[in-house]
């Protein structure tokens, strides 16, 4: 039966790597941590586009706030 609450099928790897355990791992905060989680799931539920979109949209939200703290 799969899990879809604790461990969706489309957050992990095929080896068995979830995306939480990767953004857990190196410590990413929350805007980070989703540019990972849709770049790794992109090809997972059928709008590649749409998810790569949001991981870049996240992205740049990152950018901003360090080019806002840097000025």
């Amino acid at each position: 039966m799969i899990d879809v609450v604790n461990h969706p099928p489309h957050y992990k790897s095929d080896s068995g790597i979830e995306s939480i355990d990767v953004i857990e791992g190196f410590g990413l905060n929350f805007h980070l941590g989703n540019v990972i989680k849709y770049i790794l799931r992109h090809n997972k539920k059928g709008k590649p586009l749409e998810d790569l979109k949001k991981a870049r949209w996240y992205l740049d939200r990152e950018i901003n706030k360090l080019e806002e703290k840097e000025q």
